[in-house]
């Protein structure tokens, strides 16, 4: 690789693919509006994950929901890889939250009567991915989180980090740029939450995604690259 070509590949890895600029979300009106994100800005970069720290109530999940297309900002911008969603009409949202944006809940999510491997195909199926594609696709994800044995298995005959691990593989399945996850540890035990943020961790590192995860748990703030705290609405400098 030349110097030009790695010089290159560095500025992309390094631009934003997060650009939040003095947003704002509230519900109602008047003096009776609730103001549940005032003037939030911030970047994350391209392979970067990006943790969103707060208590419950402090606008972590609706500033999630912002950024991943779901709802729109009162006032401010958000910018996805360039992309201002303001500039969306539904159509395109919906088509950057298929194409470009996976989610991973708390909840898991997941399907009851489909097995890990048709839970993971699901968003592939949205898009028509043809089926020998798709099943490759589905085997190399299951493998990634560590679940290559485990394909048949319903989410009830599974542990609630296997569940998760599969929401991960499922998030992953149309090669987003972004994985938005919300209290991915939160109905999960302490040992059990970080081997899911390091498998977070390590799919930041081998697929080059960019990852944007609200937790209130400080024991797995040293797993990101960096930390936004949120207080009220607010972030803390």
């Amino acid at each position: 690789m030349s110097q030009q070509q790695e010089a290159a590949g560095t500025a992309a890895t390094l631009a934003p693919m997060i650009e939040v600029e003095e947003v704002w979300r509230s519900f109602g009106s008047g003096a009776g509006a609730v103001h549940a994100v005032r003037g939030v800005s911030f970047s994350a970069r391209k392979g970067e994950l990006t943790a969103l720290r707060g208590r419950s109530g402090s606008g972590k999940t609706t500033l999630l929901n912002l950024v991943g297309g779901l709802d729109a900002p009162s006032k401010g911008k958000i910018l996805l890889d360039g992309t201002d969603l303001a500039a969306l009409d539904e159509a395109g949202r919906l088509a950057l939250r298929r194409d470009r944006i996976g989610f991973v809940f708390q909840s898991f999510g997941l399907i009851p009567i489909l097995s890990a491997a048709e839970n993971v195909g699901v968003p592939m199926r949205l898009r028509k991915v043809p089926a020998a594609q798709r099943e490759e696709r589905v085997r190399t994800l299951l493998a990634l989180v560590g679940l290559a044995d485990h394909a048949e298995q319903r989410p009830t005959e599974m542990s609630g980090g296997q569940q998760q691990r599969v929401a991960i593989a499922r998030a992953l399945a149309n090669e987003p740029a972004l994985i938005i996850a919300d209290e991915p540890t939160g109905q999960l035990d302490s040992e059990t939450g970080r081997a899911v943020m390091q498998l977070l961790r390590a799919v930041v590192r081998s697929e080059g995604v960019t990852v944007l995860v609200a937790t209130h748990d400080p024991q797995l703030m040293e797993l990101a690259d960096r930390v936004v705290e949120l207080r009220d609405g607010r972030i803390l400098e």
